[in-house]
């Protein structure tokens, strides 16, 4: 159960330590300034701050993923009276012990598959989503959609179609009627075998569900959270950092290349104008695309520009979330934690601006299936579960990234 009372005092605990962590990053700027380098000591305890502050964080944005839990008391007691409460039982029943459900059955009826597996109920294959939500990034800040097929399809509109002021009298010439594409997102098959004895199946205390839906989430979670950022397309999603990047406008860039931003330090910040160079990036992204945009970074590029300023104001550009699940913001704007991005390194994108609801797409193919496999690997009982996910970039004018590099 959630103590308001103790997340409240966490909250208050990270103001003051950001207040505490503001202080000593400007004693060791003013050592910068009169020494050349910062007291070690000074940088020690700056260490020490980030860490702190770091984990209060992530335990108040952990907050909101409990608040979300079902009560799994009155979830349990409601599929007791429905069809899917029996199809769960019968589901269990067959994770178990083997036994494969009546096909005949109402409740199985539309839920068994050509290949031979059987779908996750809904309520566990609900926990198992939504639990890939609160862990990947991209989920939560992309387009999700469901679909029936094995891709989904769109047009995409790459010029606008021209127009032309002109006089009552004046001959009306034919104008560019822009360009049409096509953009196809396919689903690809992710997959995650956790296995455990018989014996352990057959003890009570064991939770199956639990034991199941962590285990393939987690599997789940880390190789979407790669893919969606750096994956090639094949055979698997492909991530918006395999793209190639050029430092030009929405205007002059081609289709299919996203716009960087060079931080002017080969592998790092240039140490006078690293909060000038986010700014700059912020500022590509035209207006519309501003409301819904999101900071995309590894924790490690975190600590480095929570130690930013303003030049003009002397502000810190970074600010720490006071309020349950809210994220921190940079610059007045989420900051979302992806340590699936590179770190800081020579030519790296170790940061993303963008609005990722209108230029990544992710599309889930409709269904969780899982197969029991109580031989190849005996006295392991091994379960297959399976699903079918993609996901592209479909706007590239919707994201941005920041290059540790010169040019």
């Amino acid at each position: 159960m959630i103590d308001m009372n103790e997340v409240q005092a966490s909250a208050e605990t990270l103001a003051h330590a950001f207040e505490e962590y503001k202080s000593v990053n400007d004693m060791r700027l003013a050592e910068m300034e009169r020494k050349g380098s910062a007291d070690v000591l000074t940088t020690e305890k700056l260490g020490r701050l980030d860490d702190a502050i770091n984990k209060i964080q992530t335990d108040l944005s952990g907050v909101k993923t409990a608040l979300r839990r079902p009560n799994a008391g009155g979830i349990e007691a409601k599929d007791a009276q429905s069809e899917d409460g029996e199809y769960k039982s019968a589901f269990m029943r067959y994770v178990t012990k083997g036994i494969e459900p009546d096909l005949q059955g109402k409740a199985m009826s539309t839920t068994v598959d050509e290949s031979g597996g059987y779908m996750l109920p809904t309520e566990l294959s609900g926990r198992i989503i939504s639990k890939q939500f609160d862990t990947t990034p991209m989920r939560q800040i992309a387009t999700v959609m469901s679909i029936s097929t094995d891709a989904v399809e769109m047009l995409r509109d790459t010029s606008e179609a021209e127009a032309q002021w002109v006089s009552e009298l004046a001959a009306r010439t034919d104008t560019e009627e822009g360009v049409i594409g096509r953009i196809r997102i396919p689903a690809h098959e992710l997959y995650a075998q956790p296995k455990a004895t018989q014996k352990l199946l057959d003890d009570s205390v064991l939770n199956v569900e639990e034991w199941l839906v962590g285990r393939v989430a987690g599997s789940f979670a880390r190789k979407e959270n790669l893919s969606f950022v750096s994956g090639d397309g094949v055979n698997q999603p492909r991530g918006f950092l395999s793209y190639t990047t050029a430092a030009t406008s929405d205007a002059a860039r081609t289709w299919g290349v996203l716009e960087h931003v060079a931080t002017g330090a080969d592998g790092t910040f240039n140490a006078s104008t690293g909060a000038d160079v986010l700014i700059s990036l912020m500022n590509k992204l035209k207006a519309g695309y501003l409301p819904k945009a999101t900071w995309l970074m590894p924790r490690s590029v975190v600590d480095a520009v929570r130690k930013f300023k303003e030049s003009g104001t002397g502000a810190y550009i970074w600010q720490p979330s006071l309020q349950t699940g809210t994220p921190a913001t940079l610059l007045g704007y989420p900051i979302m934690l992806a340590d699936d991005m590179p770190s800081m390194a020579s030519g790296s994108l170790s940061v993303a601006f963008g609005n990722f609801e209108e230029g990544y797409t992710i599309v889930d193919r409709i269904g969780l299936q899982t197969l029991r496999d109580p031989y190849t690997s005996a006295p392991f009982v091994k379960f297959r579960c399976t699903k079918r996910v993609g996901g592209d970039v479909v706007n590239f004018d919707a994201i941005k990234v920041l290059k540790f590099g010169t040019v």
